[in-house]
């Protein structure tokens, strides 16, 4: 089902429907401040594993999280004191931060290095959602493994149809991915560049 939203300023009533939705395992795709991604609960692991299934996607590589604060980021990931002076300079943004993972973060999210990408995007709709539903979602762009990002939400809806519960239209975004450092050790590390600037991290 296709939601249209108000990217600026998301009706209550239909971020409640959506949460609910949430709730209950479903899974929706959802803009970010990048592209578009497909989500659901990550306390949630039959939806997981759905996901993984309807992406075609290599369980050895585990999803990124979003969380809706920096106070819900230290609740799921160890932030040092330097770390946590880049979330709050750059959050909220195109970037995904790994770090540590603390015992919070559900198995089938860790790497083998027990290490966790956390997300925080400068989209109003995405960042009600995770509020409102109270814990983070997964996010993962809106493709299949192996191909380009979608940015325009009926394409997404075509492209998987009734694997997803809902699909919020937010608009047309780009196909940009985020930028991912690591923040594990007290020099952030490059590990993808993407929309966010990462200039900074030779400084």
């Amino acid at each position: 089902m296709i939601l249209e939203m108000n990217p600026e300023y998301p009706h209550p009533h239909q971020i409640s429907r959506v949460v609910e939705s949430l709730k209950d395992g479903r899974v929706i795709a959802y803009p970010t401040d990048t592209t578009y991604g497909i989500g659901c609960s990550i306390f949630c692991k039959k939806s997981i594993e759905r996901i993984y299934q309807m992406k075609q996607r290599d369980r050895r590589k585990p999803f990124s999280v979003i969380c809706s604060s920096l106070s819900e980021i230290s609740q799921y990931a160890k932030v040092s004191n330097s770390a946590f002076k880049i979330i709050k300079r750059y959050l909220p943004g195109p970037y995904t931060f790994v770090f540590e993972a603390t015992r919070e973060v559900p198995d089938l999210l860790l790497t083998r290095q027990k290490t966790v990408g956390i997300r925080i995007p400068d989209n109003r709709i995405c960042c009600d959602l995770v509020a409102a539903l109270g814990n983070p979602i997964i996010t993962t762009s809106a493709n299949l493994s192996g191909e380009e990002p979608e940015g325009d939400p009926r394409v997404i809806a075509d492209t998987f149809g009734k694997q997803l519960d809902f699909v919020i239209d937010g608009g047309i975004l780009t196909t940009d991915v985020s930028s991912v450092v690591s923040l594990i050790s007290e020099v952030p590390e490059i590990l993808r560049v993407g929309l966010g600037d990462v200039s900074w991290c030779s400084l």
